[in-house]
Parts: C-alpha cells; sequence; structure tokens
C-alpha cells in the first residue's frame, strides 16, 4: 500500500515538474525577449508626415523599453528601399503602400531575402480629389467624366492650353500621367516635387477658393483640416494596376481604372529578423489605427513638434496599445 501511494505521489510530482516547466518555458521566452540586447538597427521614413509619426513612436518605445538604438534612414519608395534593405543598410520599413507585392520587387520576398509582415492596421486609398467648394458648384465632377466638359475650370498660367493636374511626390505610387491619356481628358500633368511643395500649391488654391484638380491620399492628417471631394475614377478589373512601370510594357489599359484600398504592410529584412533583436518580435506586434497616425502626424507636421516629443506624448497616453506591442 506505501508503494501505491509513493509511486502515485512521484507521477503526480511528475506532473506538476512538467507544468511547471511549461510555465517557466513560457515565462523565460518573454522575460529573454525583454532582457535580449537589442543594440542598434535602422528603420526607413517614407515622405511623408505619417510615415513619421510610425518611425517616431516606434523609435521612442524600442529605445525607452528595450534600450535600442535606432537610426533613421530616408529612402526612395519601392526597389532603391527594398535594395537597400537586401544589402543590409535598412532593416524594416513600417509602412509600404503595396510596392513590394509589384512583380519587379517579388524577387526579394520570393529570395528570402525580405518579410512582408503583413498589415500595419492602417488602409490607405490613392485618388484624385478636388475641394469640396468646387464639387458643390459643379456636381458633375463627382464622375471622372465631368472633367471632360470642365476642363477648362483647371486652366493656369503653367497648364500648357489644357486643365492643371498637379501630381504628387515623384517618388509615390501613381500613375496619373498614364490615366489621363487613357481617359483621353485635356490635362497636362505637374509635379512639384516633394509633398510640402505639392500642398503648397493645392492649399494656396484652396485659399483662394480656386479651382485645382490633385493626386492625394488618405489617411493623411491634413484631411481633418480642409474639407476635400474624391472624383470617381473608372471601375477597377482583375487587370488593374496602381503604380506605372516601364517593365510592364506599352500596353497604358491596365492603368485605366481607380486606385484600390491599399492595406498598408510593414516589410522586414530576413538577416535583422533572425538576429535575435527583443526588436524584432515588436515590430511584428506593432499595428494602430489611421486615427493614431494622424494624431501624431498632425502634432508633427501641423503643430510642429519635435517628432520625438510628439511619439511621447502619444506613447504616455495609449499604455494599453504600447504593452501590447512589447507582448506584456
Amino acid at each position: 500500500m506505501n508503494k501505491v501511494r509513493t509511486r502515485r505521489l512521484l507521477v503526480a510530482l511528475a506532473a506538476l515538474a512538467v507544468v511547471a516547466a511549461g510555465v517557466l518555458g513560457v515565462s523565460g521566452r518573454a522575460s529573454a525577449e525583454r532582457t535580449a540586447k537589442c543594440s542598434s538597427l535602422t528603420l526607413d521614413e517614407n515622405a511623408w508626415a505619417g510615415a513619421t509619426a510610425n518611425v517616431y513612436v516606434l523609435k521612442y518605445v524600442l529605445e525607452k523599453n528595450l534600450g535600442c538604438s535606432v537610426n533613421i534612414a530616408k529612402l526612395p519608395e519601392s526597389t532603391p528601399l527594398f535594395q537597400a534593405m537586401a544589402d543590409g543598410k535598412v532593416d524594416a520599413v513600417p509602412e509600404d503602400w503595396n510596392n513590394i507585392d509589384l512583380k519587379v520587387n517579388q524577387k526579394f520576398i520570393k529570395s528570402g531575402t525580405l518579410q512582408n509582415l503583413g498589415s500595419n492596421g492602417v488602409i490607405g486609398h490613392i485618388g484624385w480629389y478636388v475641394p469640396t467648394y468646387l464639387m458643390k458648384q459643379h456636381p458633375e465632377l463627382k464622375s471622372w467624366t465631368g472633367l471632360k466638359k470642365d476642363w477648362a475650370l483647371f486652366k493656369t498660367v503653367d497648364s500648357q492650353g489644357k486643365g492643371l493636374f498637379l501630381g504628387g511626390d515623384p517618388t509615390y505610387v501613381q500613375k496619373d500621367q498614364q490615366l489621363i491619356k487613357q481617359l483621353g481628358l485635356n490635362f497636362f500633368f505637374l509635379s512639384v516635387g516633394s509633398e510640402p511643395a505639392q500642398v503648397a500649391r493645392w492649399t494656396q488654391a484652396y485659399k483662394q477658393k480656386k479651382p485645382i484638380l490633385f493626386y492625394w491620399y488618405t489617411p493623411q492628417y491634413l484631411n481633418t483640416a480642409y474639407q476635400l471631394s474624391e472624383v470617381k475614377l473608372p471601375a477597377r478589373s482583375k487587370k488593374c494596376v496602381d503604380s506605372y512601370n516601364p517593365k510592364l510594357g506599352s500596353d497604358w489599359s491596365i492603368y485605366r481604372c481607380a486606385y484600390g484600398q491599399t492595406i498598408i504592410d510593414k516589410v522586414m529584412s530576413s538577416k535583422f529578423a533572425k538576429s535575435g533583436s527583443p526588436a524584432v518580435n515588436v515590430i511584428k506586434r506593432w499595428k494602430w489605427t489611421a486615427d493614431d497616425q494622424n494624431q501624431v502626424a498632425n502634432m508633427i507636421a501641423g503643430q510642429h513638434m519635435d517628432p520625438q516629443r510628439a511619439a511621447e506624448k502619444w506613447v504616455k497616453a495609449n499604455p494599453a496599445k504600447v504593452k501590447a506591442w512589447l507582448g506584456k
């Protein structure tokens, strides 16, 4: 009888040991993630306020909680950025507008050099926009067909006798020159360079209550300060492409459609993903909303607050989200 009891006790103790080992294993992994040395990493900051918000909030969280040293690179979208990641110059980009999914860039994924981490929580959309006051005056502008009739509204001193279409930053995802031609519109495409230059141009026209047609997107913190309306472009099809690429050939009919809804992704270099840095899992867990991004972007670009200070302010106001990123 004593032998039976002893055997039962030993079995029970063994079972408890297994459970305890499992608990310790989980807590041990979590503890290791928190205490592992972070060292340094490089994030890429795209050329718009929302991207700045992404990078500086991540930078603040990683440096304050994990002791990381976060460097910031500013490279053009698409292949130059992904090539830099493949070369080890950039470890992660928090906001990619589907550039990594383009055929010309799929080589980086297929070779295993880069990893698409999926959504950062924000859904983006590019389109053609006019001020809402103009659309109220000319409701036919709700559709691109109204632009055929009203093109003369948009004539300017530098539009070469046509209506003016104000393009976005040349490094952004876009197909507007091809789309204008495919739709047979009497518009002159003009890019004034960076986003700040473009914003200066269309906001000046807005304040003067003048007609203006331009490339724009959401999420964008300025959309809360200005009333803008989107011009409906032709319906999308399966062959629809949103970014001009000369390698796709001369058949521009693939661009004759509206821009799609874009699930904005995070991309990381495989080398960094396998580095053991505790920053890897934080970046993988990092996700927020368009409203979160716009709050920080407005502080930085709208209120001209130092990006690090803006990040700190948002982080302190959103402890639950930050704890989730840290795996706590």
